[in-house]
């Protein structure tokens, strides 16, 4: 089963995804298989999300969507809120006519993932908060960042975001991994990255994230330079239950360790 659309957004944005799972046939119940939302980083598409897609969706429905300024999604003017990219995806969920869901969210997906537990933890049934952090200042290294690209594009800054994202070693030995995140960050609007950046700019989710009340994997990356494994501590310290797996990665981990991703995010949803 393969389905794709866009779905708007309340303030008209329209939002593309892409459904994967289970072949259609009543004997497998492709209609009913639980769905499993995964939420795309700053400067990244759904595509990279392509590591865990055979695995998902063999049981469950696996779906996938562009963040606002991303990818096939619209690119509306100006800053973006976290509440906003956290309305998204429950729009896009009504639009699908899904009431309940799992959520899996890296970096920004990720933080979308905190907004998502605390103001709608009646729509979701367990949520993976990965490679991300309740908190990402200072604000003015943000407003630099943005400052930056409006001026100069994305080519100025994808070289050192992919150090950054993957260890030296995981660079050196995979090039057919790396070159499709670099293809995708030079393809990112800069104006729907910097509304992005203005999204984690402006967030702090440290007075709050106690107040999520699901099941919660948090993942961590053991070499990650962007959200350090002390940050996925402090989530999993704060949210009562939760669980703590911290891989030998960089920042996209599912890329650099899909096989222990897939492991760790299967073990859990099941």
């Amino acid at each position: 089963m393969i389905e794709s659309g866009r779905a708007m957004a309340g303030d008209g944005c329209a939002i593309a995804w892409r459904m994967d799972g289970p072949k259609d046939g009543p004997e497998l119940g492709a209609a009913d298989a639980p769905v499993v939302i995964l939420s795309n980083s700053l400067g990244t598409a759904l595509e990279m999300w392509a590591p865990q897609v055979a695995a998902l969706s063999a049981s469950f429905r696996v779906l996938r969507y562009d963040t606002r300024g991303h990818g096939h999604s619209s690119v509306p003017a100006g800053a973006y809120g976290l509440d906003r990219l956290g309305r998204d995806v429950l729009d896009l969920m009504d639009a699908l006519g899904i009431a309940r869901a799992h959520f899996c969210g890296l970096s920004l997906g990720g933080m979308t993932g905190q907004w998502l537990g605390v103001h709608a933890p009646d729509r979701f049934d367990r949520l993976v908060l990965a490679n991300t952090a309740a908190y990402m200042g200072p604000p003015s290294g943000w407003q630099a960042r943005i400052a930056s690209v409006l001026e100069n594009g994305m080519a100025v800054m994808t070289s050192a975001l992919l150090e950054r994202w993957f260890t030296p070693e995981f660079r050196a030995a995979a090039p057919d991994s790396i070159a499709p995140v670099r293809e995708g960050l030079l393809a990112t609007s800069p104006a729907g990255y910097a509304g992005c950046c203005a999204a984690i700019r402006d967030m702090d989710m440290r007075p709050v994230i106690g107040l999520i009340d699901l099941p919660t994997l948090v993942i961590a990356g053991a070499s990650d330079p962007a959200t350090p494994p002390a940050d996925g501590e402090v989530l999993a310290a704060r949210i009562a239950g939760s669980q703590l797996v911290t891989l030998d990665a960089a920042h996209l981990s599912n890329i650099e360790q899909s096989a222990a991703f897939n492991a760790a995010l299967l073990d859990f949803l099941s």
